[in-house]
């Protein structure tokens, strides 16, 4: 399984994030904390938003470890943004490459998974046979993450639904719904593990989802305050200016300042609204 993270919020430089906590995502890379296998260097990727250039995300992905590439780290002192997934890969469906990176994009929107489907290559006919000719051409690479985020976009951009966090949400459940009903047809409901992330940009939906398994599921944290920042090697979140609001959802915590963190409960969306508020919805799928 990977790790990754989602802020949206204050801009923020992405150093701040990627380098400069106790526990950064490129520390994570290498040496995780909070799983089992400590290593996550099959790839990365670094999606951000730029919005008063563009809506659409810049993307960066490469095969390289983390803590390894040289671009990323002389770039990542140079980057702001008010939104930001970054993910480290430790690959369990699908070879190494720069197709099978996550975040994955399409238009607006950026998605990643620390996970898998059980029985993916038991549903992946029928999963691919369930989308619409755009999205089932729009598959770049070999992974259960990609398939699943094509679906759900084919359910998100359907005409009727709403277009918001509450929306993205919906879509989601429903994309686990289906999935999950293929797996427990045609892959003896082998264990599934749904620690998602996406965004549009302007609001973050992530989950923290398992299905036929008694393990415990992959951890899942949020954050929130006026800002997160890094002062000589120290990060946290503060809480100092009530007008601003910035939010972390993140699968290990950055730093040790424990009430900074909160864990997402298990089977159940953190849900980023376009104002920032941070509201938890159970999953009906899970």
């Amino acid at each position: 399984m990977c790790r990754f993270l989602a802020y949206i919020g204050r801009p923020i430089i992405l150093n701040q994030l990627l380098y400069e906590p106790k526990n950064s995502l490129v520390s994570q890379s290498f040496h995780a904390l909070e799983r089992k296998e400590p290593l996550n260097g099959d790839g990365f990727g670094v999606g951000f938003y730029v919005p008063e250039i563009d809506p659409i995300p810049a993307l960066f992905v490469a095969t390289t470890p983390a803590w390894n590439n040289r671009n990323l780290r002389y770039n990542a002192p140079k980057i702001r943004s008010n939104c930001i997934f970054a993910h480290v890969r430790a690959a369990s469906i699908g070879y190494v490459s720069e197709t099978n990176c996550h975040p994955f994009h399409f238009g607006r929107f950026l998605f990643m998974h620390n996970g898998e489907i059980g029985g993916f290559a038991k549903i992946k006919r029928r999963l691919r046979d369930r989308l619409s000719d755009e999205r089932y051409n729009w598959i770049q690479g070999t992974t259960d993450s990609e398939h699943l985020f094509a679906l759900f976009l084919d359910k998100y951009l359907q005409p009727s639904r709403q277009k918001n966090a509450h929306g993205m949400a919906e879509a989601l459940d429903e994309t686990y719904a289906e999935i999950l009903e293929m797996v427990a047809r045609y892959a003896d409901n082998a264990p599934s593990y749904l620690n998602v992330a996406v965004t549009d940009g302007t609001a973050i939906v992530a989950s923290k989802c398992t299905l036929g398994t008694s393990t415990q599921a992959a951890t899942l944290y949020h954050s929130e305050g006026s800002r997160f920042s890094c002062k000589d090697g120290i990060c946290r979140m503060e809480q100092a200016d009530p007008a601003e609001h910035s939010v972390l959802v993140v699968s290990e915590k950055l730093t040790d300042v424990r009430e900074d963190w909160q864990e997402v409960p298990l089977n159940h969306f953190v849900v980023v609204q376009e104002d920032l508020t941070v509201t938890l919805h159970p999953v009906k799928a899970c």
